[in-house]
């Protein structure tokens, strides 16, 4: 099992999530993030005033898949979150040694 985590704009979730649910994707947990890459911000003009934002509010997608879906998932968001431009996001892939419902006791794949 693999946990991945994805960094994305926010706009970009509703189109990530229809195309996760469609490569089987069961559920995923999302997180209101803010943040910076390489561009360390920007800089915005707020009635005629430049106002410098330094974290950039992004959504953060968890979501633990078998092995065997791991690529279909990451070419989704792949797929759905770009836009070209700076700012787009990171894809990371964590190993899961296991996971447990707490309602039925599965474990393992069976309680993703």
């Amino acid at each position: 099992m693999k946990k991945i985590e994805a960094i994305i704009k926010p706009f970009k979730l509703e189109e990530v999530k229809e195309a996760l649910v469609l490569a089987g994707i069961q559920g995923m947990t999302i997180t209101d993030v803010k943040g910076f890459g390489r561009q360390k911000g920007h800089v915005e003009i707020y009635r005629g005033s430049e106002l410098e934002v330094l974290f950039i509010p992004k959504i953060k997608l968890e979501i633990v898949v078998p092995d065997s879906l791991v690529e279909k998932v990451i070419n989704a968001i792949m797929e759905k979150a770009y836009t070209g431009s700076v700012g787009d996001g990171k894809i990371f892939v964590i190993p899961v040694e296991d996971a447990v419902r707490i309602r039925t006791k599965e474990k393992g794949e069976q309680a993703i």
